[in-house]
């Protein structure tokens, strides 16, 4: 019987790594900033406008609502800067320049699986169900691209966003805000103190408010996540792996152990790329999680 769980798990790292290396990428951020970003800002604040595009002429809050866990200060910021869906679509454009550019020159050898399997993939994201996934289906909405290889990106963007989605969906039914959420992902990770949150632009008051919050449901103790705080963590990360088999279901079991296979060299490359431009903490989704202690 085929385990969809265990393939669920194995090619949700790709899929993340495939995309995110982009989100530090000096050629994405030299384009953002050529687009007008300033210059100590373009890196977050293009990744936050490249992203949040597909949903941008919704405003502020409806991007604070799909993005989770970046702080809706930066969010915010990104409007004002902005001025209207145009710059947000400016900032795409830059940032699939890029992605084309930086696949080929430090991963050549995912140039082929994205281009043979794109169709596929895109195959199976058009069957997918909607429902809840907001930000999956403002994705759905944008334009296809020509080229082969930037249309199998997209695809497995697309499939990032909907897992996304559904974890968001998971975090908000066990009652975590965004605050909490990063406090307990980063001490599931094992990560110094309070690294995550602060890399996604939490406030101080916001990460005092997802302590205070934590410590009254016994989460945590002493600003430190107690193994209950662990053990939320995990199920949610599981659960988000059970309920997200489907895309794999319908691509097939021999089409998706193919695509992991192929996709895993070249995106533990993008993952070094990922050290080197911002550091080894970043892109958490793709870092394998260190065996707990013995006990």
């Amino acid at each position: 019987m085929t385990n969809w769980f265990e393939i669920t798990r194995r090619i949700a790292r790709s899929v993340q790594t495939t995309v995110g290396w982009i989100f530090w990428d000096p050629g994405a951020i030299d384009r953002y900033r050529a687009a007008g970003l300033p210059e100590e800002v373009a890196g977050p604040l293009g990744y936050m406008a490249a992203r949040a595009a597909p949903l941008a002429s919704a405003g502020p809050d409806a991007v604070i609502a799909a993005f989770g866990s970046i702080s809706p200060i930066g969010i915010r910021v990104a409007f004002e800067l902005l001025d209207g869906p145009e710059g947000f679509a400016t900032m795409w454009h830059a940032r699939d320049e890029a992605v084309v550019e930086g696949l080929r020159a430090h991963a050549p050898d995912i140039v082929e699986p994205l281009v043979e399997l794109g169709p596929d993939l895109w195959a199976v994201v058009d069957r997918l169900p909607l429902v809840g996934r907001v930000f999956f289906g403002a994705h759905l909405a944008m334009p296809r691209p020509a080229d082969p290889l930037l249309s199998g990106w997209h695809a497995v963007n697309c499939l990032r966003e909907w897992r996304g989605d559904t974890h968001w969906a998971i975090t908000v039914a066990e009652g975590l805000d965004h605050a909490e959420a990063s406090i307990l992902h980063n001490a599931w990770l094992g990560y110094e103190p309070d690294w995550l949150p602060i890399s996604r632009g939490t406030s101080p008051a916001d990460l005092d408010a997802g302590w205070a919050s934590l410590e009254a449901r016994d989460l945590a103790r002493d600003r430190a996540v107690r193994p209950e705080g662990i053990a939320r963590r995990e199920r949610i990360e599981d659960t988000t792996d059970r309920l997200t088999t489907t895309p794999w279901m319908l691509l097939g079991e021999p089409r998706s152990i193919e695509l992991a296979s192929r996709l895993e060299p070249p995106c533990e490359r993008l993952l070094a790329r990922v050290d080197e431009t911002a550091g080894p903490n970043y892109q958490p989704a793709s870092r394998v999680r260190p065996a707990p202690p013995a006990t």
